[in-house]
């Protein structure tokens, strides 16, 4: 698509009086071009100015922006499902975006691509060493990546979806690739409550590596405000307004033992969670020494 189309289709968005300033600069990183915009949008309007000038104008702006070196990358949509078909493209091209869960922001990309996993762990500032969780669509899906026939029937359907983050070993059947957290043998695994993320999840055909939107040993994110010095790290935004859950995020359980359940970070619904590991007959691990 060239630089031209892409510049007709967005600028409509961008100077929708419903988008703040904010997001324009997610957008463009070139502020006085933002002041351009909108002065130009303020004065006459977008469609008076197609109609005024034509093709010509964008042409114009598409040789103003290049010259400039402007990105797109960094542009908030609304996480609906619109712009489903948009973000499955996005993962499938090896970008990272960032979505709502239903417990915090993340960046999610695919799980299958080492150089957008790779990306990730620089956006964040994270040590390679840090894991990261995968999340699927369906809770069927979770078979594909990691074992799960150790498991009491309806244990994972009742768990999921949710704000559960389920430790599993991969196996020598997972999908996966092995140097995602090369050196361990398990998977944190979620399946979120949240529409959008499961349906681009699905769409992938893939699993998404997915890990909180913030800089690393910084706050959590509830809104996509609270990450907006790395909007221009992501090919896309999708804005979910303010979740509701707080910032502690999922509750993090190892499964990986039959029999056994591990609480390896109480999360937003630990107490949910250890009600229905024992309404299944599973065990509190015994701590170590």
């Amino acid at each position: 698509m060239s630089l031209t189309t892409r510049i007709a289709q967005r600028l409509p968005l961008l100077v929708a009086s419903r988008f703040s300033l904010q997001y324009l600069r997610g957008a463009f990183r070139n502020e006085s071009l933002v002041s351009l915009c909108l002065i130009g949008a303020n004065k006459i309007g977008f469609g008076r100015l197609s109609r005024r000038f034509g093709g010509s104008c964008l042409n114009k702006m598409a040789l103003n922006m290049e010259k400039c070196n402007v990105s797109f990358e960094g542009i908030v949509h609304p996480a609906s499902e619109q712009y489903a078909e948009e973000a499955i493209q996005a993962l499938k091209d090896g970008k990272v975006i960032a979505v709502p869960t239903d417990t915090l922001y993340g960046f999610a990309c695919d799980a299958c691509s080492m150089e957008a996993v790779n990306r990730i762990y620089d956006i964040k500032g994270r040590k390679h060493t840090s894991p990261l969780a995968i999340c699927v669509g369906d809770v069927l899906d979770i078979m594909r990546f990691a074992i799960t026939d150790h498991l009491p029937d309806g244990l994972l359907d009742s768990l999921l979806p949710g704000p559960v983050t389920v430790v599993l070993r991969r196996g020598e059947s997972s999908l996966l690739e092995k140097s995602l957290n090369l050196g361990l043998e398990s998977i944190g695994v979620r399946v979120p409550d949240c529409d959008f993320i499961r349906v681009i999840s699905r769409g992938s055909g893939s699993a998404l590596a997915l890990t909180s939107a913030n800089l690393s040993g910084q706050p959590s994110s509830v809104s996509v405000k609270d990450f907006e010095n790395l909007w221009q790290h992501c090919a896309y935004v999708y804005d979910g307004g303010v979740l509701p859950s707080g910032r502690a995020g999922s509750t993090v359980v190892d499964l990986t033992n039959s029999g056994k359940y591990k609480i390896l970070r109480p999360g937003s619904a630990k107490e949910e969670t250890v009600a229905i590991l024992e309404r299944h007959s599973l065990k509190e691990e015994s701590p170590v020494g």
